[in-house]
């Protein structure tokens, strides 16, 4: 079964988004922000879910293509939807490894596909950073739409925040 560390880690970090987004609005989650290039917290979101739904669907097949996402709209505007799907999510990342083939466009280009072989522990932490990266975006999102205050640790990677620690000391 999938390592208790790593399960420990996302389930820091789907905490930290679970917990932001319920302090949200409706009308924060899905408003236009400027310093995210007109984007919204909710599409980052949704973006984030697309890409853990991949792995979910390619743990099934055995074949992980990131590309070939639904990018349901609603998941952009329903904040209490999003989080019932990042639970569900976390619920069930438990699975036992497994070798899986990524593939990937070459110049962006469906017919030209690239495969690679991973595993589905190396993709979860894959996506566990993405999801990092991502926050980041929602941290900035979230601080010119709300007076929300966040940890100084979201959006912030792991190993940045242990050489912090190690600066401080």
């Amino acid at each position: 079964m999938i390592p208790i560390v790593l399960i420990q880690l996302v389930h820091e970090r789907f905490v930290q988004l679970w917990d932001s987004l319920r302090q949200l609005n409706a009308s924060e989650y899905s408003r236009p922000c400027r310093n995210l290039s007109g984007g919204t917290i909710g599409q980052h979101v949704r973006h984030i879910i697309e890409l853990f739904h991949c792995l979910e669907a390619g743990y099934e097949s055995g074949i992980l293509n990131y590309e070939n996402r639904k990018r349901e709209r609603i998941t952009e505007l329903d904040k209490d939807y999003s989080i019932s799907l990042l639970e569900g999510i976390y619920e069930r990342l438990r699975k036992p490894n497994r070798v899986l083939l990524l593939q990937v466009s070459g110049n962006g280009q469906p017919q030209e596909l690239i495969s690679i072989d991973t595993n589905y522990y190396r993709e979860i932490v894959y996506n566990l950073e993405h999801t990092i990266h991502h926050m980041a975006l929602i941290k900035v999102g979230i601080c010119e739409v709300s007076g929300l205050e966040l940890s100084p640790d979201y959006g912030v990677a792991g190993s940045t925040i242990k050489y912090r620690s190690t600066c401080a000391q």
